[in-house]
């Protein structure tokens, strides 16, 4: 028939295709598997300083926010939540169970989580419309403000501090090495991607 044009997809092209998606989820379930681990692992590293200690959890969290997609980032916080809350000792100072996430630090667990899907989140939007370079900053921010948001939230929830006191005792102590952390994270999530890991 005059005008119709039939259409054919080279089937060697669609098999490549769906490879290269496969490879692609393959990689973002490994560096989130990966993330989970170093969750753990870096909760042994802890300095007691006061009601909250210094761990590299944080910066964990934020190639999190960096690398994975908002589901992703937010699954690989989530099974270390669980893996936590039904006993395994993957919390700070070798600690597991329930009552730690209900005790005066569950405000910066439970923040990671939100932190990871807010961060990776904006990160996703703004790479939408400014190059990647200058959507991470952002993201990484938002990621610090949850964390400490609900951490101090429920710091002075579960100790009855006033505002101040919390602030000093759960925010204030954090603020520079936190910083750090972040221009760390942000170098090291450049270099995974030029390595072509994400």
């Amino acid at each position: 028939m005059k005008g119709l044009q039939q259409t054919t997809t080279d089937p060697s092209s669609a098999a490549c295709a769906r490879a290269s998606a496969g490879y692609t989820r393959t990689r973002h379930v490994t560096v989130a598997a990966l993330v989970t681990a170093l969750l753990g692992a870096s909760a042994w590293i802890s300095i007691p300083i006061g009601a909250v200690p210094v761990t590299l959890q944080v910066f964990v969290v934020l190639l999190a926010v960096l690398l994975l997609r908002p589901a992703t980032a937010g699954a690989s916080v989530g099974v270390y939540l669980l893996l936590g809350a039904i006993g395994v000792p993957v919390f700070s100072g070798g600690l597991g169970g329930p009552g730690v996430i209900a005790g005066p630090t569950g405000g910066y667990l439970l923040g990671f989580l939100c932190a990871a899907v807010a961060g990776s989140a904006l990160r996703a939007a703004l790479e939408r419309r400014v190059p990647r370079n200058l959507a991470e900053l952002p993201a990484v921010a938002l990621g610090i403000l949850v964390i400490y948001l609900l951490g101090w939230s429920w710091l002075r929830i579960a100790t009855g501090m006033d505002a101040g006191a919390a602030f000093a005792s759960g925010v204030a102590p954090f603020l520079v090495a936190d910083a750090v952390k972040a221009v760390v994270a942000l170098g090291i999530a450049r270099a995974v991607r030029r390595a072509g890991v994400v």
